[in-house]
């Protein structure tokens, strides 16, 4: 099963550093960086806010164990979003290129 995965870093050199790390070691074929997003949340009892970049990682499920493991590591949030979506479907093509990529 192929993933998108969804995690917010508190700026895009965290985002740049969290990025490279999962490419490197093989866990994401592919993440977009999508900075200066507005976040709002609840947090420690209030609503709280921040500008964040996300990154939207192309993956598959086996590999996701190891990626929140990663995540967690290079993230500077206590409780970082990481959040996994099916892909429902896609062009053939582009899975084939994941799946080569990630070997």
């Amino acid at each position: 099963m192929y993933l998108v995965v969804l995690v917010t870093a508190k700026d895009k050199k965290e985002a740049k550093k969290i990025s490279l790390g999962l490419i490197k070691a093989k866990l994401a074929a592919c993440v977009n960086i999508v900075d200066k997003i507005d976040s709002l949340f609840f947090w420690e009892g209030k609503i709280d806010q921040a500008k964040e970049s996300l990154l939207v990682i192309k993956t598959r499920k086996e590999k996701l164990s190891r990626i929140i493991k990663l995540v967690k590591s290079l993230h500077s949030y206590t409780v970082p979003e990481i959040i996994a979506l099916p892909i429902a479907g896609a062009d053939r093509s582009y899975l084939r290129w994941i799946d080569a990529s990630l070997r």
